[in-house]
């Protein structure tokens, strides 16, 4: 723990119809939307998955994937510092030959905190991007932060493993997509993805914030339900299918937490030797 850290912090997440391959559009809009959670008073903010690009870009990544240290992360530095507040974004970066499907972390002074690069990678996304290789949970004023991305919050193993590592909240920046087909025959809705972000804070007894787009891009639909989401699985902010932010404040270190966790023991109450 930092010697000034936050134990109460207040966490936004932020939706919107990213326009694929605009990216100063993109820009405009993710600038209002981290002004909008500055004003309500978070402490962090946490954009979707390629939210500066789109995310169907494979053809285009030779133009649109940045640096870490690139124009976009540039600018996004600059709403953080301007707005005084941490902010988590994903984004397809540059890294020699490679390219990656990235979380950068800002902290509330512009400084770049940490990139994160997505371990799990999703069907076409395999010919896309090179794979990240490193679990990350980073200290920061306003707790102990597990990064992830999209498809990572499908493997339970992995998201404990960022409970392991000490994390007070997991962040997660994603983009998931629904069709026709997924929608109707096998209900992969928002209220869906909204139940798998509850799950894995329920499983693990810890606080769990994913941003998801909103809207359709290349016959596809961008399924919404951005939450933040309490140890026990309750969710305490949604923004639904709605653009815009949606806020709580969290409390790592509660009468009522310590409450909560004496009851559910899963974490300790596993025999992993039979698994």
């Amino acid at each position: 723990m930092t010697a000034s850290q936050s134990r109460t912090p207040r966490v936004a997440v932020a939706q919107f119809n990213c326009v694929a391959d605009d990216v100063a559009a993109n820009l405009e809009r993710i600038g209002e939307l981290i002004r909008a959670a500055s004003n309500d008073g978070a402490d962090l903010v946490i954009l979707h998955e390629t939210a500066t690009t789109g995310y169907f870009i494979a053809d285009k990544l030779d133009r649109l994937a940045e640096t870490e240290d690139g124009p976009s992360a540039m600018a996004i530095a600059g709403f953080a510092k301007a707005g005084a507040i941490h902010v988590a974004i994903g984004m397809a970066i540059r890294e020699g030959e490679n390219v990656y499907d990235a979380q950068l972390l800002f902290g509330s002074d512009g400084t770049r905190l940490a990139t994160y690069k997505k371990v799990h990678l999703f069907s076409a996304e395999r010919e896309w991007y090179a794979y990240g290789n490193e679990a990350m949970v980073i200290d920061t004023s306003i707790g102990r932060i597990g990064l992830s991305i999209c498809y990572d919050l499908m493997f339970p193993e992995y998201i404990r493993k960022l409970a392991d590592l000490g994390a007070d909240l997991v962040i997660n920046s994603t983009n998931w997509i629904s069709d026709h087909f997924q929608r109707e025959t096998w209900g992969w809705t928002g209220s869906a993805v909204e139940s798998l972000a509850r799950t894995r804070a329920l499983e693990n007894g810890v606080w769990v914030a994913m941003a998801n787009g909103i809207g359709p891009e290349q016959g596809f639909d961008s399924l919404g339900h951005s939450c933040v989401v309490a140890p026990s699985g309750k969710v305490l902010a949604s923004a639904a299918a709605a653009q815009g932010i949606a806020a709580a404040t969290l409390d790592y270190d509660s009468d009522d937490l310590a409450r909560w966790r004496a009851i559910a023991t899963y974490r300790a109450d596993r025999r992993p030797e039979l698994y």
